[in-house]
């Protein structure tokens, strides 16, 4: 499989204008204290934030559940890494 430089120019812009609204903010306020914005999230329970992530790779078709393996096949790693690094940048990253 070939890829043209126009259509490898469009991807690499692509990861660009992603990775730039969701890594920069974290950079930007990495440093600073957010007392008020850690004590808004310590009220929003786990189980929003789980239904959330779920809501995204179970599909509905008619009656039928199914699921959405490709979003698994992120969540995984991504759950992992978090676990593992602790680190928010890092997971967002990864979860890119």
């Amino acid at each position: 499989m070939s890829i043209s430089l126009p259509i490898f120019l469009i991807i690499v812009g692509c990861t660009i204008v992603t990775f730039i609204p969701r890594i920069i903010p974290f950079t930007v306020v990495r440093n600073m204290k957010l007392n008020v914005v850690t004590k808004w999230l310590s009220f929003i329970p786990i189980c929003i934030f789980t239904a959330l992530i779920i809501s995204s790779f179970i599909i509905e078709d008619g009656s039928l559940l199914t699921i959405n393996w490709s979003i698994i096949f992120v969540i995984i790693p991504t759950l992992i890494i978090a676990l593992w690094t602790k680190s928010l940048s890092v997971t967002v990253i990864v979860g890119i």
